[in-house]
């Protein structure tokens, strides 16, 4: 088994606090995914600054495949980061050489020959996802749309996306679940939403499973999304079935949020 992760990376900046490292949704889904057993190869474009050479380093001390993450001549993406108690606050964003990121027909290529794809909302690869399965139908994808349930990228990448993960700001109700039951009526394969500390809910096309959490001593939330996606797509692609999917998923998010960083160090 090996993912390709897809997408951002860049730098979050807590002035403040006078702490940096390098991050994006789809390098914190990959790392963590390496972390539990894994191999991930990174897809991406980075900037030749020292932030650029530190990410590619990062990466490669990590054990994921750098081969596909390219170098542009600029600046690599920042996200100005605030703390509101535990709760991570996003400030002004600096979008670097991510302004004119390409995934070219190597990349494409190089992607397919993977077992899963993962990418998420602001990855610039969501073109890239029907290439993708014309090279390869039987590579799965998944998709992280963060707590955006009504952007148009949900319609436009449906017919391409095999697992979607939602963040939901609610309860299990039943608008929550109506939207998780059209999602796979019309194309994924498993639709699933979590809810904070209230757990999270995934439905198969069949039946919907509930998910619950760990405890923990939260130090930051920043990775916690990322790091339970991680978790729930190991165990996917090891055979697990949902209930340990989602379990796994928040037992990995628990320990992420532990810790500043958004993976385990």
């Amino acid at each position: 088994m090996k993912v390709a992760a897809i997408g951002d990376n860049c730098i979050d900046v807590y002035e403040r606090l006078g702490q940096k490292y390098p991050t994006g949704n789809v390098v914190d889904t990959g790392v963590n995914i390496q972390k539990l057993g894994i191999p991930v190869s990174m897809i991406s474009t980075t900037g030749s600054d020292e932030n650029g050479a530190w990410m590619i380093r990062t990466l490669k001390e990590e054990g994921l495949d750098t081969s596909h993450l390219k170098v542009a001549q600029g600046k690599t993406a920042v996200t100005y980061m605030d703390m509101d108690g535990k709760d991570r606050v996003h400030g002004d964003y600096v979008e670097g050489v991510l302004e004119h990121i390409v995934f070219d027909d190597e990349d494409i290529r190089f992607a397919a020959e993977h077992d899963l794809v993962h990418t998420a909302l602001w990855g610039k690869a969501e073109n890239a996802l029907e290439k993708i399965k014309a090279c390869n139908p039987n590579c799965r994808i998944s998709f992280d749309y963060a707590d955006r349930l009504d952007h148009p990228l949900v319609e436009q990448t449906l017919a391409y996306v095999d697992y979607g993960f939602f963040s939901y700001h609610g309860d299990n109700d039943e608008k929550i679940q109506a939207f998780l039951k059209d999602k796979t009526d019309r194309g994924m394969k498993l639709a699933v939403a979590t809810f904070g500390e209230k757990g999270s809910l995934a439905y198969d096309g069949k039946c919907f499973t509930i998910g619950g959490i760990y405890p923990a001593c939260v130090v930051n939330t920043v990775g916690a999304g990322d790091s339970f996606i991680a978790g729930f797509l190991y165990e996917l692609l090891n055979g697990s079935p949902v209930a340990k999917c989602l379990d796994t998923g928040a037992k990995v998010s628990a320990r992420v949020v532990a810790v500043f960083d958004p993976w385990e160090t």
